[in-house]
């Protein structure tokens, strides 16, 4: 049974002194340590399984088995994504609980096509309001995010306050050439679609083939769905 724990608010003071400790940290101390501050019901981890969602998803199943993992089911996913996303789960032992829009909601951005319209509005819909729901329930939220992805991203620090909840990037600072090399070390499964050019993976409906997150929004400027902003 998932156990909520009260909701609490890390200070500036507090998110300053985060950031000095874990920025010296190797990968593994900094999810071994991030479950000394907090307890593992404050926690949340989210999870795309798109590209190489192994490489966080394999550090947090080595350190936390019981780690619930959410993914957010937009209904427009890749039946590759799916299945990578059953791969892995088996793979690690992942405790994985899938989330989606209202059904009526997300019914509109079909017969409505927002994706084409209003991709803000249709990612809003179907990632956004979702999580929303459950980012309620927590104080720090992890994913996996590395500054070399994108301007947005670099901007970023290990740990910090977005709304009302701590974000935490363990992952911000690894460079794209220690990524493959961990990737290569411990033969950590890519995402299928990665072999055809697909770098950066979304919706069926606006993804394209690119290097990095240059084929997201069918190369639109937009380079965010809006989660991590």
């Amino acid at each position: 049974m998932e156990v909520i724990a009260e909701k609490r608010k890390v200070s500036t003071a507090e998110v300053r002194a985060l950031n000095e400790k874990y920025r010296e940290l190797s990968l593994y101390e900094r999810i071994e340590e991030l479950y000394k501050d907090f307890s593992l019901a404050e926690i949340m981890v989210t999870s795309s399984f798109a590209a190489t969602s192994a490489f966080l998803l394999k550090l947090f199943s080595e350190s936390n088995s019981q780690q619930l993992i959410y993914f957010i089911d937009t209904g427009y996913h890749f039946d590759e994504t799916l299945q990578y996303k059953k791969r892995l789960s088996a793979l690690y032992g992942l405790r994985v609980k899938s989330i989606s829009a209202v059904k009526e909601e997300h019914d509109f951005t079909t017969v409505n096509k927002t994706w084409k319209t209003n991709p803000d509005q249709c990612c809003y819909i179907n990632k956004v309001k979702p999580l929303d729901l459950i980012k309620a329930k927590y104080t720090v939220w992890v994913s996996g995010l590395m500054e070399w992805q994108s301007d947005h991203r670099a901007s970023l620090n290990i740990f910090e306050n977005r709304g009302d909840i701590l974000k935490f990037y363990p992952l911000l600072d690894v460079t794209k050439e220690q990524r493959d090399d961990f990737i290569a070390k411990h033969e950590l499964p890519f995402h299928p679609m990665v072999e055809k050019g697909y770098h950066s993976i979304g919706c069926t409906l606006c993804t394209v083939p690119g290097q990095e997150r240059n084929g997201r929004w069918n190369n639109d400027p937009k380079t965010e769905c809006g989660l991590h902003l």
